[in-house]
């Protein structure tokens, strides 16, 4: 599979990007296992999850991509060949709509769990919560990075002169 490089980062990732949105929820664990596995084997590294997937589903919580995404990468021992993407700012069951930097910071701590990683390579803002000023949301996106728990950060759902 070719291989591009993910914006400025310098970090080259799969040009097809894995949405492991129903993984652990509508789509039982064998094949997902197996749906991740076929990815990989074809060249694929770069998986995307977010915290609220997929809540939705008659089985679903929220985390539930996460934690799926955690057993296959601790079964496999392959986290250090896999670019992980995750997303937070939605609501779902226990957790509020919002990108405030102490939501940010305890839904990375949730994802980072649930995952079984120390660092999501790319941590994206799911949607543009326009309560809370940009500072903000980008204040508590450096920490994470500073802190190494977040490699890269991006936008999701955002209209482009916002970004």
């Amino acid at each position: 599979m070719k291989h591009v490089i993910l914006g400025t980062s310098g970090v080259p990732v799969s040009i097809l990007c894995l949405g492991a949105m129903h993984y652990g929820s509508r789509e039982a664990d064998d094949l997902s296992m197996q749906l991740l596995d076929r990815f990989c084997e074809a060249g694929g590294d770069f998986i995307d999850t977010a915290n609220i997937y997929a809540h939705w589903t008659p089985t679903g919580k929220g985390g539930d991509s996460e934690i799926l995404l955690g057993k296959w990468m601790k079964t496999r021992g392959n986290r250090r060949q896999v670019f992980i993407a995750s997303k937070v700012g939605f609501a779902y069951p226990g957790t509020e709509f919002g990108l405030g930097a102490r939501q940010i910071e305890t839904e990375c701590e949730r994802s980072l769990k649930r995952l079984g990683t120390e660092t999501i390579d790319l941590y994206y803002a799911h949607v543009d919560d326009r309560k809370i000023p940009l500072e903000e949301v980008m204040g508590a996106f450096e920490k994470l990075v500073r802190s190494g728990k977040v490699r890269f950060v991006g936008g999701s759902n955002y209209r482009a002169w916002r970004l």
